[in-house]
């Protein structure tokens, strides 16, 4: 890989982890994820064509992009999803997705075929009635039918759990306890403020509080190593098949080994999942112009913690997350 295309930011932090928003639209409605009143839908030209995901995506590679997650919105609503997995399958990259599970029965053969071995699936209760509320939509016995589908496949499974004070904290160790027999990776999030989801600390369950209510139950949990770039720091108690991490990024962010750009379903480029600031890839390509210079020119003016912000909880941290996409709109 020539240094010319190397994808850096001032900080020598390399990005080779890239995660695509398909689409904006998902066929659930979570609490934390879309505004009450919805998004604004948009017209179809205004987002990427399945042609033009590849070409971008394919450019992302050449500069030394080695993995490739495929969010939403539920990426597994996008017309031509098959044909866009089948691509991008074929690219020298890690290819994986984050999905809410509803519709994962209807592409698992297109999964195993192509070589993903790897979902995250979104799910925050444990519970059919909670979780349908959390939702705003009723698919708990179809997303549990489909997880206990993957994990009879032996895939990688990551579950996503967004905690929320009073909404679902209390089901802490029945998800520890969830790994007990099954083989997944439960990773608790701690709640994170995006445009029209209603943050404020005091919903928010952090890391010392996860870790303090674990060890209350467990007396036998063994911290585990952790990966290069990882987000999560994780856990198992012994004996059991899974195991368990938490993402912290309010309390202890893992901005220094950052690898991570986003690029969402209209074409922007985040460098950072909470920066209001996004660069027009798509009017790039579209115009004939080359987009390599604007994603170096992008990562390199990329912050070195939190989109510059000293805080979610001061002026100027409220200021610049007030001007940031809902997390429908960015992509999970």
């Amino acid at each position: 890989m020539s240094e010319l295309k190397k994808i850096a930011d001032s900080f020598g932090r390399v990005h080779d982890y890239l995660r695509i928003s398909l689409t904006d639209r998902c066929n659930l409605r979570c609490t934390y994820c879309m505004p009450a009143e919805g998004i604004v839908l948009r017209e179809k030209s205004e987002f990427m064509t399945s042609e033009e995901i590849i070409e971008i995506a394919s450019t992302f590679v050449e500069m030394g992009v080695k993995k490739i997650r495929l969010t939403g919105g539920e990426p597994l609503i996008k017309k031509d999803i098959v044909n866009i997995l089948t691509r991008l399958s074929q690219l020298p990259i890690e290819l994986t997705l984050t999905t809410n599970a509803v519709l994962v029965d209807k592409y698992i053969d297109t999964f195993k075929n192509i070589g993903i071995k790897s979902l995250n699936v979104s799910l925050d209760s444990l519970k059919p009635e909670r979780m349908n509320a959390i939702s705003r939509r009723v698919y708990f016995d179809r997303i549990m039918a489909n997880i206990n589908l993957l994990i009879d496949s032996e895939m990688d499974i990551k579950l996503n759990v967004v905690l929320m004070k009073g909404i679902n904290d209390d089901e802490i160790l029945d998800f520890i306890e969830y790994t007990k027999v099954n083989k997944v990776d439960v990773r608790f999030i701690e709640f994170m403020p995006f445009s029209g989801n209603g943050w404020d600390r005091s919903k928010m369950v952090s890391l010392q509080e996860i870790i303090n209510v674990a060890n209350e139950q467990f007396m036998s949990i063994q911290k585990l190593e952790e990966k290069a770039n990882s987000t999560a720091r994780n856990y198992r108690v012994n004996g059991y098949a899974g195991t368990f991490g938490v993402i912290s990024t309010v309390t202890n962010p893992f901005c220094d080994s950052c690898n991570r750009i986003r690029l969402t379903a209209d074409g922007k480029l985040k460098n950072c999942l909470f920066s209001a600031d996004e660069s027009d890839l798509l009017t790039q390509l579209r115009t004939g112009k080359d987009i390599i210079p604007v994603i170096q020119s992008a990562v390199a003016s990329k912050k070195e913690k939190l989109a510059g912000m000293d805080s979610f909880e001061t002026e100027q941290g409220k200021e610049i997350f007030s001007r940031n996409r809902s997390m429908i709109s960015i992509g999970g």
